[in-house]
This record gives structure tokens, C-alpha cells and sequence, in this order.
């Protein structure tokens, strides 16, 4: 018998897989380092023999589809790809860091180590394990920027296999994928896994929306191809004539894309008329450079269709922050309708599709930083003075995955890019820290603005310094760069310091003239009076002199040592307790706590009317029929968020063994307060035919309407008590049936974190 014969098909097929990792591996431009590649497969196999993922299928089938992403879908090489092999192996078996090192090198288990730190997710289950996570997280990628990439690349392939997970388990992983690897990828450059990581986890948090999208694009799958091959027909043959050799490829709109568009400007499906966008991508002719030669074909393509005058954005003269150059436009097309259009070279498109990776490969030099060199620089900065609290350094590091960025000039007309919503103050603190330290305003365009002045792309800007002017604690509501958040919050961490020893000693004073000692009984005592948590917030508003601190004498002053009198005045002369004296002079146990009943959080919690066991969340206010999940609270009360809500959003990212599955089992028994928005032709009567619908059809109150007409339009606000999503849904297709009527929208009620 051949030995292939003892072979299982299951071997067979992790083997082929392999073969065509091999494959993918050799049609890149990397040495070809195939012996070391092989070793790191056959080490993983054999390590992780035997154990299966959820899905059924062998673990090693998840390792080799991280190394496929690697170097299919990113570009990396050996290195990379030997990392992917073994990201798990540490993790998940007897193996170590230095066992790695041993048979593959240092650089190799580096990489395998810091996926190691950072395995199971960016967070665990309690805030100080989150912090540490997350650091290392940052910390690894600061070091070796392809620790993250291959962990966007393991996360990638979770994503596409997260059908076989739990409900709840869903929630927490799309939650933490939106939340952090989503802007990860996009910061990165890594424009197509971002966009699908946003996709899939929108897949998961809204399925019925998700599928409602889907459908529709499909159906409209026909009508779009037929535009399509209008549109792009005479930009194919201009390009010919000018003598390029170029691609043109359709893009459309992802259903997340499309939800958010819809969300953010409250319109349905069919108002959303960017679904379609056209990329041109072209070999640049040698003699001139690729930013000339964009501007070329966007004159060529702006002759045959009038282009926006709004629409057009410039990332070829100055790149995006992640290294993203285009030339964006947007033009009339056929019949009516507005289509975006991409003008990329080879390599802006490679940069575009692969991000970080391709940025290295067509560096020119050594000196060469790009945008995204410096912010690797700046979060080695950001590391040096962490937040101390998971959530505040979660949200400070975010603020530097900023998607989108503005350009403003120094005085000697350098460019600078920042980013959108920045402030001058924001500006003061990227130039330098003392500058932001001592900035007392500045000039924008030679005209005087305060320090909370918001940029705008295009603004020249000149900082004015005193040495004597210090932070102000309204400073920290001016800025929103991560940078300057950091800087900030060290220098008045530092001021706090002082202050709070200042604070410390009076009270050590006033204990001394009391003749008492400053133990930890008598400051327990003193953090319960004033209501306080930490010893070090006592010391600092007693530093701050927010606290009436002649209140301790009379906490302290002894009590009356007079047992027979205290008995008479609790006891009434029958022997029984005196109850109007009772809670005066008495100190009563508390009641004994009824510990709450705890939730199963691996099953489906049911929202019924009778409203038991869970609240709906101020914050987002939903109502049934949205997509919600759960959140198991320290009482064991089940809050409902909508699936959106921000607040819900830093839940499943950072307490996701907490989330639940819900599903609402409501039978029209509830009203809910909703508003919404109607818009149309003005006409005598209108008002009246719209209120008829409402109330008559579906026998809905109005609380209260807000209506204006001007030139002949008009815009209502109508606030309705309605059951449930059906209703607002039933409604909206009526009134739009009113032949005046354009648009009929559910306005979300306002989220607050």
C-alpha cells in the first residue's frame, strides 16, 4: 500500500490549502522563501492536531486563512505569513515564545508574542485586564506595525466564520470590531478589509436590515449594470484615445454604507443616489508625473460629464494621514444622476487596497516619513503617559484613528495635517507642547480667534504665547486630538498632585488640633460624610477648598457617654421601642439585601409588556421592533440598547461577557412617545388629510405637532404614540400615499453617552 493511500481526505484538504498558500505566496514580488514557510505549517499542524473550532472544521484551517489575508488580500511576506501560521500556537498549546525563537528566529517570535498579549480579543472581562490588553495592544503595534496587521487579518477571518458563534457572542465580537479594528484597518490604509469589517458587523448587529438591503440591491442588480455600461462606455474610449493602459471598475455602496447614509440623513433606500461609483485606474506614462497626469483625465472625464463644484477632493497634492492618494469627483451622468468617480494610478490603487504594506514597498528612501510614520511616532508618545482608566485611554487612543483629516498652513506657509473639528489650541500642542502649554490665542488668516476656534481646511495659522499663561481647566473641552488630550491631562494630573498635598496637610492639621489620628477609620469616616470614593479626590477638594471642612470638629465631637438616658429616650415606659425616637437615636441595621435573580446570559432574554427584569435605556430609546441587545447591569437588570447607540457600542467593545441576546415579545399593550418628520408641497387642507391618516387609520395619538411652510414647502414635526416599529412603518407608507407628500422619516431621538 503507497503511503498516500493512509493519508485522510481531511489531511488531503488542509494540504491543498496549503499548496495554494504556496502558490499565492510565489506570485509576489518577495524572496521566495519557501523552506521556512513549510516548517512554520508543518510546526502549527502538528501543534494544534486534534482540536477543532466551533464551526467543526480543524483549527489549522483558521491559522492558514489569517496567512492567505496576509498575502493575498495585504501583501506581506515570509515573515509575516510564518507569524500568521503560528499566531496561536503559544496560546493554545504547551509551546513558548522561546521555543518559537528557537526554531524560527527572534524577529518571527516577536510578532507570535505580541499576538500572543493580545490574543482573545482587545479586551477581557474586567477594566484593569482591558487596559492592560489594550496597552499591549498599542504598545506591540508601535514596536512592529505587523503585529496588527496580522490581528486585523485573524480578525478578518473570525468575522467571516462568526455564523457559528452565540448570538451574544456575536454582539460583542461585531462591537469590538467596529469599535476598534474597523479604525485600525482604516488607519492603517487597509481601505477594503475595513469596509468589510464594517459590513460583517453590521451583518451581525442588524440582520433583518442587513437583509433588507441586500435584497434591494439585488433587485436593482440589473438597472445599475445597464447605467453602468452607459456611463463608463464614452470614458473607455477617451482613454484610449489618450494612449493609457487603464482599468474601470464599479464600486458599489456596501449595505453598511448605505444604512449609514440613511441613518445619518434620515432618508429611505431609494434617496440614496451615490450607490454607484466608477475607479479609474491607469499606468502612468513615464515623461510626466502621476499627479499631473490625474489632473489630466480629470479634465478629459469633466468634458464629457459637468462635474460637482462641491465634489471634488483633492488627495494627490497632499495624501491623506494613512497615505491615501485619489483624485475624487463627482459628475452629472446620464439621466439625471450624480456618480463619483476615483482617478488612481497603479500604485495609488495598490496603496489604496493594501494600505500600510504597499506604503513600504514604493518608500524611495530612508528619510522618506510618511503621514503614517509620524502617527506611529505620536502613539509612542500617547504611551509614554497612558490613561490610567481602560475606557478614558480606549477613547484618548481613538481619537487619533480620526477618518477624517484637514490641511492648514504654519505663518511660513508649511502644511500641517490635523485633524477635522481640530482647534487652534489642538494645533498650539501638535506644533509643540510648551507652545500648547503657553498659548494665549491665536491668528487664523491674520485675524484674532480664541483658543477654542474650530480649523478649517485651508486656514493659515499663527499661535500667540505668554511664559506666564498656564492650562485652564476649560482647556480640556477645547481639544480633541489625542495629543493634546494627553498633554493636558498629565499637566493638570501634576497640578493636581500639589494641590491635593496641600489639601492632605490641612486636614492632617485640623485632626492634630482635634487630637486625633489620621487612620484609615477616621478618613473612612470622612470619605462617608462627604460622600466621596477615593482618599486622593478628598485630599484635592479639600486642596481646592470645595469642601466645608468645619464640618469635622462636629463629626468627631464625642458623644454623650450617658447609657440610662440614651435607654429612656429609646424605650417608652412599657418597655416597648419608642418609634418617633427610634430613627433619631438609633443607628438600625439595614434591611437585609434580597440578592436579585441572576440572568442566563447564554439564552435569549424575552422583552414582554409586563416590562419585568429589563428597562429600555434612556439613551437611545428604543422601542419595539428595533434591533436591540442586552446588557446585564451589577443589579442583574437587563438594559435594552438599540444595536447603534453609542453607548451600546463601547458596551459590547469593553464589557462583552455582560451582552445578551434579547428579542422583544410585545403585543401592542406599550406606547412609546415618536417623532416623525414629514416634508412636502404646501397646499389649504394638507395638514388636515395628514392628521386624518394618522389618527383615523391607526387610531394614534398626537402629543403635539410643529409644522412651518416657506416658499411654497413645508416641514412637520409630528410627536405620536405608537406601539411599536410596525406602526411608525404602516403610517409612514400612508402618509406617503398623500400625492404632496415627498418624505416621511422616524427622527431618532437624540443619543447621549
Amino acid at each position: 500500500m503507497k503511503q498516500e493511500d493512509n493519508i485522510s481526505e481531511e489531511d488531503k484538504l488542509i494540504q491543498q490549502d496549503f499548496d495554494s498558500l504556496l502558490e499565492e505566496y510565489l506570485n509576489t514580488n518577495h524572496r521566495k522563501k519557501i523552506a521556512i514557510i513549510t516548517k512554520a505549517f508543518n510546526f502549527a499542524n502538528a501543534a494544534h492536531k486534534g482540536i477543532r473550532r466551533r464551526s467543526g472544521e480543524p483549527y489549522i484551517m483558521h491559522p492558514l486563512a489569517v496567512a492567505h489575508i496576509v498575502v493575498k488580500e495585504i501583501g506581506l511576506g515570509s515573515t509575516s505569513i510564518c507569524a500568521a501560521l503560528l499566531h496561536d500556537v503559544v496560546e493554545d498549546t504547551d509551546y513558548t515564545v522561546e521555543d518559537i525563537e528557537n526554531l524560527f528566529g527572534k524577529k518571527i517570535a516577536q510578532i507570535v508574542d505580541g499576538l500572543t498579549k493580545i490574543s482573545g480579543g482587545v479586551f477581557g472581562n474586567q477594566a484593569s485586564k482591558q487596559a492592560e490588553n489594550f496597552r499591549k495592544l498599542i504598545l506591540t503595534m508601535s514596536e512592529d506595525v505587523r503585529v496588527i496587521i496580522i490581528k486585523i487579518a485573524d480578525r478578518l477571518h473570525n468575522m467571516r466564520t462568526l455564523a457559528s458563534m452565540p448570538p451574544a457572542k456575536q454582539y460583542k465580537i461585531a462591537g469590538e470590531t467596529q469599535y476598534i479594528y474597523a479604525p485600525l484597518a482604516h488607519r492603517l490604509g487597509l481601505f477594503r478589509i475595513k469596509t468589510e469589517l464594517e459590513n460583517l458587523s453590521f451583518k451581525y448587529e442588524h440582520p433583518e436590515t442587513f437583509k433588507m438591503l441586500e435584497d434591494k440591491l439585488a433587485v436593482d442588480a440589473e438597472n445599475r449594470n445597464r447605467f453602468y455600461q452607459e456611463f463608463s462606455k464614452p470614458i473607455d474610449e477617451k482613454l484610449h484615445e489618450l494612449g493609457y493602459k487603464f482599468e474601470l471598475k464599479a464600486r458599489i455602496k456596501t449595505a453598511y454604507s448605505i444604512w449609514n447614509k440613511m441613518s445619518k440623513h434620515n432618508i429611505p433606500f431609494e434617496e440614496v443616489y451615490d450607490i454607484l461609483a466608477m475607479r479609474i485606474i491607469f499606468e502612468p506614462k513615464p515623461d510626466m508625473s502621476e499627479q499631473a497626469q490625474c489632473w489630466m483625465i480629470y479634465s478629459a472625464l469633466t468634458n464629457i460629464y459637468k462635474p460637482h463644484p462641491e465634489r471634488i477632493r483633492d488627495w494627490v497634492s497632499t495624501p491623506k494621514a494613512n497615505g491615501y492618494e485619489a483624485l475624487h469627483v463627482t459628475v452629472m451622468g446620464p439621466g439625471g444622476r450624480w456618480v463619483e468617480v476615483q482617478i488612481r494610478s497603479v500604485r495609488m490603487d495598490d496603496i489604496a487596497e493594501r494600505g500600510v504594506a504597499a506604503h513600504w514597498k514604493y518608500k524611495t528612501g530612508e528619510t522618506d516619513e510618511s503621514e503614517l510614520d509620524k502617527w506611529l511616532r505620536e502613539i509612542k508618545e500617547i504611551l509614554k503617559h497612558p490613561e490610567p482608566d481602560a475606557i478614558d485611554f480606549m477613547d484618548t487612543f481613538k481619537l487619533n484613528l480620526f477618518a477624517s483629516e484637514i490641511f492648514v498652513f504654519t505663518p511660513k506657509g508649511d502644511i500641517k495635517t490635523i485633524a477635522q473639528g481640530a482647534s487652534a489650541l489642538d494645533f498650539a500642542f501638535m506644533l509643540h507642547s510648551d507652545i500648547g502649554f503657553h498659548c494665549i490665542g491665536a491668528k487664523v488668516n491674520h485675524k484674532l480667534v480664541p483658543l477654542s476656534y474650530k480649523l478649517n481646511s485651508g486656514d493659515q495659522v499663527e499661535i500667540l504665547t505668554s511664559k506666564k499663561h498656564t492650562p485652564q481647566p476649560e482647556w480640556e473641552g477645547y481639544v480633541i486630538t489625542a495629543h493634546a488630550k494627553s498633554r493636558l491631562n498629565e499637566w493638570f494630573k501634576r497640578q493636581n498632585k500639589k494641590i491635593a498635598a496641600q489639601g492632605k496637610q490641612k486636614i492632617a492639621d485640623i485632626f492634630a488640633g482635634l487630637n486625633l489620628e489620621m487612620d484609615n477609620t477616621n478618613i473612612v469616616r470622612l470619605l462617608n460624610h462627604y460622600n466621596i470614593v477615593e482618599p486622593q479626590e478628598l485630599y484635592l477638594r479639600a486642596g481646592k477648598e470645595t469642601l466645608n471642612l468645619d464640618d469635622i470638629p462636629r463629626l468627631f465631637k464625642p458623644k454623650s457617654k450617658n447609657v440610662f438616658s440614651r435607654y429612656l429616650k429609646i424605650f417608652s415606659a412599657n418597655g416597648q421601642p419608642n418609634e418617633n425616637n427610634k430613627s433619631k437615636d438609633t443607628e438600625t441595621a439595614p434591611a437585609e439585601l434580597v440578592p436579585a435573580q441572576r440572568i442566563d446570559r447564554k439564552k435569549t432574554f424575552i422583552l414582554t409588556d409586563d416590562r419585568h427584569g429589563y428597562e429600555l435605556s434612556a439613551c437611545c430609546h428604543p422601542i419595539p421592533g428595533d434591533d436591540v441587545l442586552g446588557y446585564v447591569n451589577d443589579a442583574e437588570t437587563v438594559e435594552v440598547h438599540k444595536q447603534q447607540c453609542p453607548v451600546a457600542a463601547k458596551l459590547k467593545s469593553s464589557q462583552g461577557d455582560r451582552i445578551i441576546s434579547v428579542r422583544w415579545d410585545t403585543h401592542k399593550m406599550l406606547s412609546f412617545e415618536e417623532t416623525i418628520e414629514i416634508r412636502g408641497i404646501d397646499r389649504k387642507g394638507i395638514l388636515i388629510d395628514i392628521l386624518k391618516v394618522i389618527s383615523d387609520s391607526y387610531n394614534v395619538n398626537i402629543s403635539r405637532i410643529n409644522i412651518e411652510s416657506n416658499a411654497g414647502i413645508f416641514v412637520g414635526q409630528f410627536h405620536i404614540y405608537v406601539h411599536d416599529t410596525e406602526d411608525i412603518e404602516h403610517i409612514r407608507k400612508d402618509v406617503l400615499k398623500i400625492k404632496e407628500v415627498n418624505t416621511v422619516v422616524r427622527i431618532e431621538k437624540k443619543q447621549t453617552e
